[in-house]
Order: structure tokens, then sequence, then C-alpha cells
């Protein structure tokens, strides 16, 4: 039951294990499991693709970096809205806050969950078929709503089981994947020349066509890398924040990494870039032909507990970042009302409502590309405060100093830009979607400013 007040509050109960678990389960979610294929539409050239897997990865941990130096001084929750908030003002942080809403954190939670009912099918097929079953609402659709309120009500009762049950499914996932790459390389009837196939598109593409492709592909990989960043938004629930709130985010990451690009090489070594392009499930793609149907159904139970962890673990951590806005905003102090149990419960209920809008408004593909565009421009905005409070305060305590300053914050900064330049070019409604939402983040916050000046000096 919540209380009617602003709430009990966030307790400190999240340790280094646990932390490292939500970094872990928060990235790998549906982006792994269905992006290889439109990276394979898109390039057709299977270098190019785990070249920018590494590319990702490498941005990844520049990004974990950036953040464990970030979160370690500041160990707040609601990651990069409290240091938007501290390096720029309150509008940056409310316009960050509003992005998570949308593109941060509810859409990839639709993303996850959609993909997960499309795996699901290969055991009820009747998930897969367009036919409406309520006014226009096809099944998977309806189930996949579903499957948002049943996060929603896991994550409602308490913090301490909403972490147990987050560690339970990340601990499955990554034994799956680790079977899965395993078993794949023992048993797995793929071809090592698919690895090296190259399509015949891919050699019809001019130079400038490639790098656009690139740039669009490289959204979806930094789409999928999305979540390095989780255990900043839980500071404030982290045992010793400045310990281990650095050391989750580099070790959640670096595993990742790995595990992302043996992912790739078992579906490359399953199946070739024309087979998997433009498919949506390329995990059973590639492992009806390594394990046959049995072993695809198998490895289908694990891509599904893979998802559903993601969409946990972001169920589980956007609220704290509505929790900070509501801190800060009278307006909307609804949002910081927590449970007896410590659950932030109406920003819980915002973004189920929020999710859910999502998975019946688009396919796959756009939410990927929006959420992608949006989070890319949105971290790099976040990244660029080591940069602004190592000039403007350099005698801030700072128990945690990346490692190479100042090269993976101008890294992390210049690619993004540049993948956004030439995917705004590749997907431009999608792009321009994702800026109109940082744009209206930004509009509501100028109005309500200006509204309180109004009031208050007619009030006066």
């Amino acid at each position: 039951m919540s209380d009617s007040r602003e709430g009990y509050g966030l307790t400190r109960h999240i340790g280094m294990r646990s932390a490292t678990a939500l970094v872990i389960a928060n990235v790998i979610g549906a982006g792994v499991f269905t992006t290889t294929g439109f990276q394979a539409a898109d390039l057709g050239n299977p270098y190019l693709i785990l070249l920018l897997w590494v590319l990702g990865g490498v941005l990844a941990f520049c990004g974990a970096l950036c953040f464990a130096e970030l979160g370690a001084a500041m160990p707040g929750a609601g990651g990069e809205y409290v240091y938007l908030k501290e390096t720029y003002g309150r509008a940056f942080g409310f316009m960050s806050a509003f992005v998570s809403l949308f593109a941060g954190f509810s859409a990839p939670i639709a993303a996850a969950l959609k993909s997960l009912v499309i795996y699901l099918s290969a055991f009820v097929p009747a998930l897969a078929s367009d036919n409406p079953i309520v006014g226009n609402l096809p099944l998977y659709d309806i189930v996949a709503v579903a499957l948002v309120w049943f996060l929603v009500s896991v994550q409602y009762f308490g913090q301490a089981k909403a972490v147990t049950f987050n560690n339970v499914i990340t601990l499955i996932k990554v034994g799956g994947i680790i079977a899965i790459v395993l078993a794949a390389a023992s048993v797995g009837k793929g071809d090592i020349a698919n690895i090296t196939f190259v399509s015949e598109s891919y050699s019809a593409m001019e130079s400038s066509a490639i790098f656009t492709a690139m740039a669009t592909s490289l959204i979806f990989v930094m789409y999928c890398y999305s979540g390095w960043n989780a255990a900043a938004y839980v500071a404030s629930e982290i045992i010793e924040p400045q310990r281990n709130l650095p050391r989750a985010l580099l070790l959640g990451s670096a595993i990742v990494i790995v595990l992302y690009v043996c992912l790739n090489l078992v579906f490359l070594y399953g199946a070739n870039v024309d087979l998997l392009a433009g498919k949506v499930e390329v995990g059973l793609v590639a492992s009806r032909v390594l394990f046959g149907e049995l072993g695809a159904k198998l490895v289908t139970l694990v891509l599904g507990v893979s998802l559903l962890a993601s969409a946990s673990a972001m169920t589980f951590a956007g609220p704290r970042v509505y929790y900070a806005m509501g801190k800060d905003v009278s307006s909307l102090r609804m949002l910081s009302r927590t449970s007896e149990g410590g659950t932030p419960t109406t920003a819980l209920i915002v973004q189920g409502v929020v999710a859910s809008v999502i998975v019946l408004s688009g396919s796959i593909d756009q939410i990927l590309q929006y959420a992608g565009f949006t989070l890319a421009f949105m971290s790099a905005l976040a990244i660029s405060c080591v940069l602004v409070l190592r000039i403007r305060h350099p005698e801030m305590p700072r128990p945690f100093k990346m490692w190479g300053y100042p090269l993976p914050p101008i890294f992390y900064i210049a690619v993004s830009l540049w993948t956004m330049y030439f995917a705004f070019q590749g997907r431009p409604m999608e792009s321009t979607l994702a800026l109109l939402t940082v744009a209206l983040g930004g509009g509501i916050f100028a109005a309500g400013t200006l509204r309180r000046k109004w009031r208050n000096r007619h009030s006066g």
C-alpha cells in the first residue's frame, strides 16, 4: 500500500553483484536477438557487422568509465538526470527524465516484450497471427501488454523481491547464453563459410551508401548496448556506491561485450547474411540450422528468459529517474511516492501505461530505431558532463577517476554525433520523432516555468 504522503523513500540494499546483474540484465534484451537481421539487410557484410558490435562495445565501455566517475561523485537516484541537472540546469535534467520515460525505458521494454512474444510463437503459433482479437489488436500485442503489467506487479511489491527476481533470471540468462555459444562451437551444424559470406547487395553499394548504412546499423548496436549505465539509476540504493557503482558498471559492460560478440558469431555461423536479412527472430533462424527444431526450441526458451530479464531490469530502473524528478518538481511530486517496501509506485505505474501505449503503436524495427537515436543523443549529452565538470569544478571530490581522460568522453561523443548524422539520412522519420521527443520535453519545462512566473507575478 502506498503512502499518501511523499513516500517512505529509497534505502541502500543493492550489493555489487546485484548492481552488476542489473547492468547485464538491462543491456541484454531485445536488441541483440533482433537487430542483426536489420544490420544484415542494410549492410550485407558480416565483417562490418562484427566490427560494429566491437565498436559498440568500446563505446559502451567508454560510457561506463564516464558514468563511473559521475556516479561515484554524485551517487543519487536518477543517473543522467542528476548529472545533467547539476551540470546544465534543471531544464536539461527534466528533458532527460522526460526522454527516459518514453525512449529510455518504456520503448525498450515494449520492444523486448514484443520480441519475446514473437519468439514464444515457436511454441504457440497463434501468437504470430495478425488477425485482430480485440478491436484491431492482434493477440501478440495483447500478450505483450499483459507482460508489461506482470512485470509492474513483480516490482510493485517491494525492492527485495524485485532484486531477487532480477538476480535469478539474469543468472539463468547468462548461463543459457554461454551454453548456446559452447553448444554451437561443439555440436552446432553451422558453416564457417557463413562468417565470410558477403551479400551481392553489399558489392553493389557505393561508398556513401555504405557509410550511411553503417551509421544506421550502429544506431541499432548502440541501442543494444544501452543499459550499460543501469546501475547509475539506482545509485542511491547501492551499498557503498563510491566503490561498488564503478565496479558494477565496468564489470557488467565487459561481460556484455564478450557475450554480444560471441552471440553474433553464433548467428553468422548458423546462417549467412542473406538468410538473416530483415529477420526479427535471428536467434531462432540460426538455431534451427545449428541444432534442429528441438534445439531451436530450447534456444528459444533461453532467449525468452533473456528478453524477460531485460524488460524486468528496465521496469526496475526506470521509475528511479521519475522518482528523482518528482523530488525536484513540485507539480510532479506524486512521482516521488514510494510504498513501504521502497518501490516508487506511482512512477512505476506511469511507466507501465507508457510502455503499453508504445507496444500498440509501432513495429519492433521502428521502436528500436526511435529509441536508439534518442538514447544516442541524450547519452552523448550526459557524457559531456564529465568534460564540463572537470573544467568548471576541478576541486569536486571524485572517488573514481576514469582511465585515459579525456579520450573516452571525446571518442564517445564524436562517434555518437557521426552516427546520428548519417542515421538521420537513413531513417529520417524515426530520427525526427526522436528529436521531437527531446524538444517536447524542453517545451513542457519552459511552459511550466512561464506558468510559475505568471502565477507568482499575479499572486504578488
